[in-house]
């Protein structure tokens, strides 16, 4: 049965009518006169999903439900995948977190490493992180999600217990290499497994909790930290080879619990864990049709459908993608050398003890974790994405000036707290991240622009890494000062990108209403090449 005939099954005694999907929110559907939409939201009458799909045998276009029905799968959505995803996510930040707790312990002396090796090391894991981001995606398209994301904890997890035997420079690059390696490509794995049981309006606040989850594990293994640092002296050993051990043992047991959690569909929830499925029949349904009219193009591809060259080609071109590329490459460096030397500039400033200093790292994490929620639920609810990112990026600026301009000697609470509301600035990553999986069509192509956005994010971590040097310590002023001019760059640039998205969509617009009603629906019926042109057909609109 072809596509068209489909959606024709589904109405019959209605030949000439299509599907209006009303408010998605509220599952309304109702059958009018065909009327061609524009917009990704307003496609699903004249795409149906693939015949492939998990969900196929739930699809239903004339399916509805109540607000409340709906709210019960998105809370049970939340309870059950979201909980154990942020769980993974912070075994992700306890592994890649602890050498900055462990360099509270002397561990730069103990390994008689300068700031620059630690700075190598960095880059290193970085270098690792990026190799491994591509290799990655094309696997979770090809075994799917619920496999090789806890394999990949596992590896990190092994190889973060193992850095406890580290003794000299070599060592410590090598299990830098290893641990990046094994990372990469976690996070934008993770986040489109999870577009699969969310809709687009919900994904940047679940984002945001992601990333808050990050936060929440800077604070509990500040706090870990704070205690098992304390053990140094026990078997010998300095405290950071237990905080190493203990930390990476954990999250080995936490990918061992993720191997038999994960579902792989929302339609296909039971395994070992769960022998019910998460959802009734009813519940279902409303997930597959909810997720399929907010986001038709998630019924094209199927979850373990392998992505081509073809469609890293097809990412890397197109243009609608470039500016929101370039921000994750220069947005978030002015935030990142503050944050990554937190703890060494705590012990510049003259603090010593490593409880306090792991302590003092306490109110920047919990500062982000309020900022970045309020800016998710901010953007969610006005449906605008630039003027919010702008927002983050301008909380930064004057404070650096502040720094910069703070007279050297004394005033070490100040230059604190300073610090610490740069590194609580509002993280606006959880909405640059949604914005452009909403900007784009075809689920691979998604795959691969989220690959390409974290790889030029953690090139951008990389270039922040090297702003600080020795001879700049302990006030960084010249740092600081590059630090400003970035953020200048970046602010002009969501100005531009927001510009060339408004510009897409009038020529687009333009085109569209030079076609006659016959054409348009002729255009919106022609599923072969929509499949093919994606986001760059007249009737999809960019989100801004």
């Amino acid at each position: 049965m072809g596509k068209i005939d489909d959606i024709e099954n589904h109405t019959k005694g209605s030949p000439t009518a299509t599907l209006d999907r009303g408010d998605s929110h509220d599952g309304k559907a109702s059958l009018k006169g065909s009327e061609p939409h524009v917009g990704r939201s307003e496609l699903s009458d004249v795409i149906p999903p693939d015949d492939g799909y998990e969900g196929k045998h739930r699809w239903d276009p004339l399916a509805t439900w109540t607000p409340e029905e709906e709210k019960a799968v998105v809370r049970k959505t939340d309870i059950w995948l979201l909980s154990w995803l942020c769980v993974m996510f912070f075994g992700l930040q306890l592994d890649r977190g602890n050498l900055a707790n462990a360099l509270a312990d002397k561990f730069l002396d103990d390994l008689n490493l300068s700031r620059d090796d630690l700075n190598n090391g960095n880059t290193i894991q970085l270098v690792a992180f990026l190799s491994a981001e591509f290799p990655v995606q094309f696997l979770t398209k090809r075994y799917g999600f619920r496999y090789v994301l806890p394999a990949m904890m596992f590896a990190w997890g092994t190889v973060s217990w193992g850095q406890a035997w580290i003794h000299d420079r070599a060592s410590f690059y090598v299990t830098r290499a290893l641990i990046g390696a094994c990372e990469g490509g976690f996070i934008p794995g993770a986040i489109l497994y999870a577009t699969y049981f969310y809709t687009s309006s919900e994904l940047s606040t679940r984002l945001a909790v992601f990333w808050s989850t990050l936060n929440v594990a800077r604070v509990i293994s500040a706090l870990l930290a704070a205690g098992i640092l304390k053990m140094r002296g026990i078997g010998g050993h300095p405290g950071w080879f237990w905080l190493f051990l203990l930390e990476g043992l954990l999250t080995v047991l936490l990918a061992f619990i993720s191997f038999i959690y994960l579902p792989a569909a929302p339609t296909k929830t039971t395994g070992v864990l769960f022998r019910e499925p998460w959802y009734t029949e009813r519940q279902e349904v409303i997930m597959v049709n909810r997720i399929l009219r907010d986001d038709p193009a998630k019924g094209l591809t199927l979850l373990n459908e392998p992505a081509t060259w073809q469609d890293v080609k097809a990412t890397w071109t197109d243009k609608s993608l470039w500016g929101l590329f370039f921000i994750g490459l220069i947005a978030y460096i002015p935030a990142t050398p503050v944050q990554g030397y937190l703890t060494l500039t705590l012990r510049d400033l003259g603090f010593t003890d490593s409880f306090e200093i792991n302590m003092l790292t306490i109110p920047s994490a919990v500062l982000q974790i309020i900022t970045m929620l309020i800016l998710a639920r901010s953007s969610k609810y006005f449906n605008e994405r630039t003027f919010h990112c702008f927002v983050g990026e301008f909380w930064v600026m004057p404070l650096l000036i502040a720094l910069i301009t703070l007279p050297d000697g004394g005033r070490e609470w100040g230059r604190y707290s300073l610090i610490t509301l740069i590194s609580g600035y509002p993280y606006f990553h959880p909405i640059v991240t949604s914005w452009i999986s909403e900007n784009t069509f075809d689920v691979k192509k998604r795959a691969i622009a989220a690959a390409t956005y974290n790889v030029i994010v953690q090139v951008g971590s990389l270039v922040g890494s090297q702003i600080y040097r020795d001879y700049q310590k302990p006030y960084y002023k010249i740092g600081n000062t590059t630090l400003v001019s970035i953020s200048a760059l970046a602010l002009i640039t969501f100005v531009v990108q927001r510009f060339v998205l408004v510009g897409l969509n009038k020529k687009k617009e333009k085109e569209w209403e030079k076609m006659s009603r016959e054409e348009q629906l002729a255009y919106q019926n022609d599923v072969t090449a929509r499949e093919l042109d994606g986001n760059k057909r007249l009737d999809f609109r960019f989100v801004y």
